[in-house]
Order: C-alpha cells, then sequence, then structure tokens
C-alpha cells in the first residue's frame, strides 16, 4: 500500500516563502512520478508541478513557473515543493500524488493520470 504525507502548510505573508514536504512510504520512490497539485475554495484542483518518468524531468504551471520548485529527496523517500515569492492566488489545499505503476508517456499534468493521493496541506498566503 502506497501512503502519501504532506506536511509544511501554514499561514505566510504575501511576497513570502513556504517549503512543502511529501513523505513516501509503501515502496521505493527515487524515480516515481511525483506530482503536486492545489485547489482553491471554490475552485476545480488544479496541476502546480510535477517530476516525470523516466527521465525526472520538472514540468510547471505557468502560474508558479520561476516561483516555485520541486525536488526529491531519495534518501528520505520525500518531494518537496519550495514555494517563494507567494501570492494571495496561491492560497489552496495542496496535495502530492504519485502513479505507480509508472508507464511511458504519461501526461504528468494530469490529475487523473495519477493514482495515490495524500491527504493535503493548507497554504494561506495574506496581503
Amino acid at each position: 500500500q502506497v501512503q502519501l504525507v504532506e506536511s509544511g502548510g501554514g499561514l505566510v505573508q504575501a511576497g513570502g516563502s513556504l517549503r512543502l514536504s511529501c513523505a513516501a512510504s509503501g515502496r521505493t520512490f527515487s524515480t516515481a512520478p511525483m506530482g503536486w497539485f492545489r485547489q482553491a475554495p471554490g475552485l476545480g484542483r488544479e496541476f502546480v508541478a510535477a517530476i516525470t518518468w523516466p527521465r525526472g524531468v520538472t514540468v510547471y504551471a505557468d502560474s508558479v513557473k520561476g516561483r516555485f520548485t520541486i525536488h526529491r529527496d531519495n534518501a528520505k523517500n520525500t518531494v518537496y515543493l519550495q514555494m517563494n515569492s507567494l501570492t494571495p492566488e496561491d492560497t489552496a489545499v495542496y496535495y502530492c500524488a504519485t502513479r505507480t505503476p509508472p508507464y511511458l508517456g504519461y501526461d504528468g499534468t494530469k490529475q487523473g493520470n495519477y493514482n495515490y493521493w495524500g491527504q493535503g496541506t493548507q497554504v494561506t498566503v495574506s496581503s
């Protein structure tokens, strides 16, 4: 059974930074595709960032490009989302997700392509 646990959310002022963590258990995630998505109040879940499989290429939504960075620490089986220059529009519940087993050619920006999800962590950015 795969389990993903997010942490690191909280309240931050606009312009500030947060680092979200997603700890994975149940299997080795050194090469697994990983994604971060978010859902703001009243809106659907949207793609934020991903590490694709098999080459580990990082992909970002246009709205966070240049401000957010996704990276993994294989020794800790953890994926991080470093978020800088936060704005109130970044306020949302953030979810990490993975696909196992992965398949060649999948689209890491589509939430339907992930089959395991964490419980989410709230990020609130005040103006």
